[in-house]
């Protein structure tokens, strides 16, 4: 590779549009060799190829052509790092958020995605994964509050909590005695976000789900006694209501789906003369 190239020859060798050095060379980013005087036409050399090098590796990296430029005619090992500094920091930032966006378009597919396949009745136990969340202080209730209130005084202070609220929300109860006393009081909210500390644990849950409004889960209680009295079940541990449609799913409001669900272990059936 010798000698001097049309524009043509230069970008098919170097796979920078003509269009591209065009306009590079008209801002003075990056000029050709030489230029005829009576047609115009650019001609390239060869070894501007690692001139150029410099150009593409910063323009791949979203570095404005204007810093390009100036970096280009005084360049120098101290200035370079702390270009590529400023770029990582700004990289890591936008992977964060990108992260972020993920972890929250994830939770809520599965949710949806559990709700499509929810049979009106269904009660059964399954088998959850370990899931981390956080949780959200102790809900304080006064006389005649709803979920609404604590809800909405937390909400207030979300940045004091570095919470982001575009992650599903999910009620915790102590126990189930707790839900079935106040399904529209948890006593703690959770929000879905996997970089929390709290942690539920894996293991066997009795299932069941119900339509209505935010607290609103009509006999699914009742429901799930007789099932787990029918199948000696016993209850223990945490109970939760997660709501697989809401707000964002639909806009009729008696149509939310509940899913509500609580540990569960047979019941040890004690025969006489053993232990």
């Amino acid at each position: 590779m010798s000698g001097i190239l049309s524009i043509q020859e230069f970008s098919k060798i170097s796979g920078i549009e003509a269009s591209t050095l065009r306009y590079w060379d008209e801002i003075g980013l990056f000029s050709p060799l030489e230029r005829n005087p009576e047609t115009n036409y650019r001609y390239y050399s060869t070894a501007q190829l690692l001139a150029l090098n410099f150009v593409t590796i910063l323009s791949e990296l979203e570095v404005p052509l204007k810093t390009i430029a100036k970096l280009r005619k005084a360049r120098n090992p101290e200035e370079l790092l702390e270009l590529l500094e400023k770029i990582e920091i700004k990289m890591d930032m936008e992977m964060r958020n990108l992260r972020q966006r993920y972890s929250i378009i994830h939770a809520r597919r599965e949710l949806i995605n559990t709700g499509t396949k929810v049979k009106k009745t269904t009660i059964s136990v399954e088998h959850l994964e370990e899931k981390t969340m956080i949780m959200w202080p102790r809900n304080v209730y006064n006389k005649g509050d709803t979920f609404i209130d604590p809800l909405a005084s937390f909400v207030s202070q979300t940045d004091n909590y570095h919470i982001n609220l575009s992650f599903p929300v999910a009620g915790y109860f102590d126990n189930f005695e707790s839900l079935v006393k106040a399904p529209d009081c948890p006593d703690h909210f959770l929000s879905i976000d996997p970089i929390g500390t709290y942690t539920r644990k894996a293991g066997e849950y009795l299932v069941g789900y119900a339509r209505g409004y935010y607290g609103d889960i009509g006999d699914l209680p009742e429901r799930m006694v007789k099932f787990a009295e029918k199948e000696s079940l016993h209850f223990h541990g945490p109970a939760y209501i997660t709501y697989l449609f809401e707000e964002l799913s639909t806009n009729d409001p008696s149509q939310y789906l509940a899913q509500c669900y609580v540990g569960v272990s047979k019941r040890r059936i004690k025969i006489q003369g053993y232990k």
